[in-house]
Parts: structure tokens; C-alpha cells; sequence
């Protein structure tokens, strides 16, 4: 197994992170926006904790845009590569693995380091796949057009309570692993209640990316995101 990680990490491009760029990150965000916006790129950061479910729903949505869509993902994490030879054998979309050096969160300066490796020259739609966790991701503003949190039942539904900012920071939710709902003590009003309580106006979709229920209506909804950023 281990020969074998190497060998994948040997064929995926792998971008070496070490600090951030520029100390302003909030004006160096608004900038990477601007950027994108101008050549008609979207980019939508998604956070969530290890093992919710990112890199399969990321796979699914992918294959359900990529006919309308030039798509790239920017895959960071901590040190490996396996989401993005999963995503890359998958896919086909063009892929890179952003490695942080340690550090659990990208900003605004790796992101621009990353979408410059990435070569997103003629791409309509980028997927930063953030560090794993709930907490340091939400607090550095990364440039995205919008911010997509992924919670899965097995997690619970007092997450919103414990990690205010990652919800409040949220354009859209996606509660995933639905199709395990009766198995866990997970209660849907009570996750409700506590969201709108951090974050009244975000969009919340339900979604098995294992089983592919409420992908359409995820896929859907970065379309009409896309639509707008364009207008």
C-alpha cells in the first residue's frame, strides 16, 4: 500500500505550501475575487470535517456538471494525495493536491498559488476541496465565490451550536450520509433549528453522495449560482 501511495503521488502534481503570501488576507480575497470574476471563473470552497463525505460528493457533482462545465479541483491537505488521484481517475477533471505544511486552513495567497498551478486558463468552474476540519478553514477568507459546509448524520445535530463560524460563513449546507439517518440519533428538526439560529439565509440540501440522492438538486443549485456570478 505504501509503494503503491508513492507511485500515485509520483503521477499527481503536487504543490508545496509552506506559509501564506500576503498578511492582508481579507483584501488579497477580495482581490483573488475580482480575478475570477473577470474571466468568468467560479470557485466554490468546500469545508467540512475528515470522513463526511467531500471527495465522493465532490466526485459525484462533478460528473454531473462536467458536460456544461470545464471543471478543476484543487485538492488540500496536510501531506498525500489520494483525493486527487480518486478525483483525476473518477473525473477526468484536471486536478492538483495542495499540501499546507502542516498548517489546517488555506487563505486567500495559497489559493491564488494554487489556481496559478492549476493552470486555470479556460476553466468555468473550480472546486477547492479546504483542510479537514470545522474550525480553522471558516476563519480565513480564501477568495471563493461561495462557501459550501458539508455536515454528515454520523457527526450529530449540534454542530451548528459547537462551530458557529463554519455555519454562519456558509452560502450552502449539504447535509450528507441521509441515507443513514434511521441508524443514527440524529434529529433533522432540531439540526434545522440550530442552523437558522447561526445562519438564516443559507440554502440547505439533504444528500446521500453515496447513494446519489439530492444531487440533482445540489448540481442545480451551483448551476443557478454560476448563472448569477456571471450576471
Amino acid at each position: 500500500m505504501i509503494a503503491q501511495e508513492r507511485k500515485r503521488m509520483e503521477e499527481v502534481k503536487v504543490i508545496e505550501l509552506k506559509e501564506s503570501v500576503f498578511a492582508d488576507n481579507d483584501a488579497e480575497a477580495d482581490r483573488v475575487r475580482e480575478d475570477l470574476r473577470s474571466r468568468g471563473q467560479f470557485l466554490l470552497n468546500v469545508m467540512s470535517s475528515p470522513g463526511s463525505g467531500k471527495t465522493t460528493t465532490l466526485t459525484r457533482l462533478i460528473n454531473l456538471l462536467k458536460d456544461t462545465y470545464r471543471i478543476g479541483v484543487m485538492e488540500a491537505d496536510i501531506d498525500g494525495a489520494v483525493d486527487t488521484d480518486h478525483i483525476i481517475s473518477q473525473t477526468g477533471a484536471r486536478a492538483i493536491q495542495l499540501h499546507t505544511g502542516g498548517m489546517c486552513h488555506l487563505d486567500a495567497g495559497m489559493t491564488r498559488t494554487g489556481i496559478d498551478s492549476l493552470d486555470a486558463t479556460g476553466l468555468d468552474l473550480v472546486f477547492l476541496e479546504n483542510v479537514g476540519n470545522l474550525v480553522c478553514p471558516a476563519e480565513f477568507d480564501t477568495g471563493a465565490s461561495k462557501n459550501a459546509v458539508i455536515l454528515s448524520v454520523p457527526e450529530g445535530d449540534d454542530k451548528p451550536l459547537k462551530y458557529p463560524l463554519m455555519f454562519e460563513k456558509a452560502d450552502v449546507v449539504l447535509l450528507n450520509k441521509i441515507d443513514v439517518l434511521p441508524y443514527f440519533d440524529f434529529d433533522l428538526d432540531t439540526f434545522e433549528t440550530y442552523l437558522r439560529q447561526r445562519n438564516p439565509n443559507c440554502q440547505l440540501i439533504k444528500i446521500s453522495a453515496k447513494t446519489g440522492e439530492g444531487m440533482d438538486q445540489l448540481a442545480d443549485w451551483v448551476r443557478h449560482e454560476i448563472d448569477l456570478w456571471r450576471a
